[in-house]
């Protein structure tokens, strides 16, 4: 092989393709040359490296061809040339690979044509290349005519397309043997049209075979989202997504927004599962299968992420995140030709291109003669690189290649098999992986999220002096502290920002509160108020309860009235008084009309001394007129004596039963009078969710996002379908931000709003001063509170365990009763009855009728002595 000096072209021409600087740093010359290499001035156009032709230095020139947003497959490919003209080679002769590079803005034919014909011009002897469907056809077309190799990373082309290296491995037969795996019957496949039909066509040819529901889509950005919502309303859950990198990322923003949760499955098709931004995706719930050609574990890709994290950002664009796979593949390509050239110069064959290159456009074509053995020695190699064992088959395509299978865990991708030709799937299982330990969490700090309510989580007294955890105190602040005993882990408190519990949002699909704080990876431990619910458990894990509770109702507790002149008639109700009335009357009147009739009321009284006898004419008297039969029957009714009775049979029997009824009566006023002095009632005018579903005086509402307001917005009972009926569609709105606002629109509402919340909350607020609310009524349903951790979290078993033993051991109790009733401030009453001692305002109508009838009696003494 002869040796190949920069004089062999115009100066001009040879560095046209790259900027000065480029060419001006040392890297692009090997060791053996830099040695012996002249400086340079930096005040020349050109470097004045020609003198270099007489030093026994091969320079061979390759083509670069990069189309728009592949600035980190650039650096990747001037990192390898680099890396390969700085490394010293003992056992043979050094040479030099010096890159002519064409970035083409807009990837059309004219522009293809163009920078072919530039790097053909300058007699490279490969192109290294990046392409899409628009320039496909021109370059492979080109490459063809011209016998000039194209080594690629870009997706791989369909037929036999000679000339052409495909470094990317074709994802066909792994994503087939994964689908096989789960047992997909229906699905469906997002495909983009730039990377051909290739793996459609698998797809449906097997779909035909097994009998697949497969619906196929390609779409464009914009309607990927209106896509998605149409897929969701088909109960579509189950999708393999075969998108280049940037509209799979267009596209993953979409399905984060309420499509990432729990009974979701998506397989991504393509061969960077680690280059894809997923954080999001970690504790919603949703299943993200995918592929992974570079193993980072490697030490031939450790070692290169040494060199990648040390380069220049602003002079090395993209090197501020680790390499994609298909910058891993641009670093290999460069491998592959080197290694070609390696093994044409070991078996002396001559590919020099002498003088003029040739025009691309000529007609007939003048393909470069050396061309084939170029294409055969590129086929011929077989090295280790980055992605694994790189070898090509007769057509060019990757052959003897493994990719890992991975899935998305809480805590990150995790490896779950790997593919290859022979060996097909293969699922392995890591133990260390799998194992649910929370040992793992000892050595770094869990957030813990909650919420501001008492008694749960609040501020303590002069709470700035303190820093951290000690700022808060509470019942979960205690029940957080007792389960980081029992797990062994540090914790920070964290108070969720938006001031919710956890809802989604029936349009965005988005969590709020607590639960998106879990959901979306900003805490690890939620430990407060959570109700246990089947829409939560879809999408967080929750422990067995720690305090079971149920919906109940908070109203105003009503004022105690001041007693009325009549009040001394409460005891009995009014009803009861009317039948007296009427009892007293018809007892009277029959009293009358017996002694009238019965000739024993007749009598003539014994005559005084003194007095007149009576004569025979006149008729004897009868003491039982109206008046005295009135009388004697209000006498008996008062427990009092008269100078009367009655003397015939009828008239005693009359007056016996009378006696007994007003004994009755007076036992049964005296007792409840006795209960109505001493205790005092409220009563209220709501005792169960029936009365407040018939009313529509007072008003009534839940908290606006929580487990409360999702009850009756599910439920479906009548009388509560009724009630959320009437809230959701209730102006003013009847619904609530806090707890504590709902309280305080209580408190000023004057008993015309009536909230429903957690029991618990309920009879905590009962205790707090003013002491003017009251829980009535039973609890509506039956649930608990539970401390939630994200799906598959290693902290789940331990929190549970943790939970289980503190009730036990009876410290859940004691922490209730602390925080309730220790230091309640309305007493241990706090119901509907209160005993309280006699005092003179109870009997103040008998002070108020007893003047009134003695004035009455001396108004009437004229009349009666007239």
């Amino acid at each position: 092989m002869k040796i190949l000096a920069f004089f062999s072209l115009p100066s001009s021409v040879f560095f046209s393709a790259l900027p000065l600087s480029v060419f001006l740093s040392p890297y692009y010359f090997p060791s053996s040359c830099l040695s012996r290499s002249p400086p340079y001035n930096d005040s020349l156009p050109v470097p004045s490296i020609i003198s270099f032709s007489s030093l026994p230095c091969l320079f061979v020139r390759l083509g670069g061809l990069f189309i728009r947003n592949t600035d980190q497959e650039y650096t990747a490919f001037r990192l390898a040339i680099f890396l390969h003209n700085t490394s010293p080679n003992a056992t043979e002769a050094p040479f030099n690979l010096v890159p002519h590079v064409d970035n083409i803005e807009t990837a059309n034919s004219f522009a293809v044509t163009n920078a072919f014909c530039s790097q053909y011009s300058r007699g490279v002897f490969a192109i290294f290349g990046l392409y899409d469907k628009r320039s496909v056809n021109t370059l492979t077309s080109f490459c063809g005519a011209l016998h000039i190799s194209l080594v690629t990373p870009s997706f791989p082309t369909e037929g036999e397309g000679q000339f052409t290296l495909q470094l990317r491995p074709s994802i066909r037969g792994a994503l087939l043997s994964l689908l096989d795996h789960y047992d997909w019957s229906r699905f469906v496949f997002l495909y983009d049209t730039d990377r051909g039909y290739a793996i459609l066509q698998a797809i449906m040819e097997r779909a035909g075979q097994n009998g697949w529901q497969v619906r196929t889509h390609t779409n464009t950005k914009a309607a990927y989202r209106r896509l998605l919502e149409d897929l969701d309303r088909r109960q579509e859950r189950k999708y393999v997504i075969d998108l280049e990198p940037e509209r799979l990322q267009s596209i993953l923003e979409q399905v984060i927004v309420g499509k990432h949760v729990k009974g979701y499955h998506y397989i991504i098709a393509n061969l960077g599962f680690k280059d894809i931004s997923l954080e999001r995706f970690m504790h919603g719930g949703a299943n993200v299968t995918g592929f992974q050609l570079v193993d980072f574990s490697k030490p031939i890709v450790i070692k290169l992420m040494q060199r990648w994290n040390k380069l220049d950002q602003r002079e090395y664009p993209g090197s501020e995140s680790p390499p994609k796979y298909t910058s891993s593949l641009t670093y290999d390509g460069v491998l592959v030709m080197a290694e070609a050239f390696r093994t044409l110069r070991r078996q002396k064959i001559d590919i020099s291109r002498r003088g003029n290159a040739g025009d691309c456009l000529a007609n007939p074509a003048a393909p470069w003669n050396q061309g084939i053995d170029m294409e055969r020695a590129l086929k011929q190699v077989r090295i280790q690189g980055l992605t694994g064992n790189i070898q090509f088959d007769h057509y060019g395509r990757r052959v003897n290649y493994t990719m890992d299978v991975f899935e998305l865990k809480s805590n990150g991708p995790r490896k779950i098999g790997y593919w290859n030709d022979i060996d097909k799937l293969v699922l392995v299982q890591n133990e260390n992986a799998l194992s649910n330990d929370s040992s793992a969490m000892e050595n770094r700090t869990v957030v813990v999220t909650t919420i501001m309510e008492g008694p749960y989580v609040m501020l303590k007294k002069n709470w700035e002096l303190y820093e951290g955890n000690d700022q808060y105190e509470g019942y979960c602040v205690d029940l957080a502290s007792e389960i980081a005993k029992h797990i062994g882990i540090k914790y920070k408190i964290s108070i969720v920002p938006d001031g919710k519990y956890g809802a989604r949002d029936p349009e965005t699909k988005i969590w709020n509160g607590m639960v998106g704080e879990l959901v979306y990876g900003k805490a690890e431990i939620a430990v407060a108020p959570l109700t246990i619910t089947l829409v939560r458990e879809e999408v967080i894990d929750f422990s067995k309860p720690f305090m079971s509770l149920g919906i109940s109702i908070m109203i105003k507790k009503p004022q105690k009235s001041k007693p009325g002149v009549f009040s001394f008639l409460d005891p009995l109700a009014y009803e009861i008084w009317m039948c007296i009335v009427f009892a007293y009357i018809g007892v009277s009147v029959v009293l009358f009309l017996v002694s009238r009739f019965s000739p024993y009321e007749w009598h003539a009284e014994e005559p005084e001394e003194g007095a007149t006898e009576q004569g025979p004419t006149d008729q004897p008297p009868n003491e039982f007129g109206i008046f005295n039969s009135l009388w004697f029957s209000l006498g008996a009714f008062m427990q009092q004596g008269c100078d009367i009775s009655p003397r015939s049979l009828s008239g005693r029997i009359v007056g016996g039963v009378w006696w007994f009824f007003t004994l009755i009566i007076i036992s049964s006023y005296t007792a409840n009078l006795a209960a109505f002095l001493t205790v005092e009632r409220m009563v209220s005018p709501i005792e169960s969710a029936e009365d407040l579903a018939k009313q529509t005086e007072i008003a009534y509402g839940t908290l606006d996002s929580g487990s409360t307001k999702e009850f009756f917005r599910r439920s479906k009972i009548a009388v509560y379908e009724k009630m959320w009926s009437y809230m959701k569609s209730a102006e003013p709105t009847v619904f609530t931000k806090t707890t504590a606002e709902g309280v305080a629109r209580v408190r000023k509402s004057k008993g015309k709003y009536a909230f429903l919340l957690e029991s618990t909350m309920n009879e905590y607020t009962e205790q707090r001063k003013p002491c003017d609310t009251m829980k009535v009524g039973g609890n509506l349903d039956s649930k608990g509170y539970g401390i939630a951790t994200p799906k598959g979290s290693q902290l789940r078993n331990a929190v549970n365990l943790a939970v289980l033993k503190l009730n036990e051991q009876g410290l859940l109790d004691k922490l209730k009763n602390k925080w309730w009733y220790d230091k309640g401030e309305c007493g241990s009453g706090g119901g509907d009855s209160k005993v309280s001692p006699l005092c003179i305002f109870k009997p103040v109508s008998l002070y108020h009728t007893l003047p009134v009838v003695v004035r009455c009696s001396v108004i009437l003494m004229p009349i009666v002595l007239s």
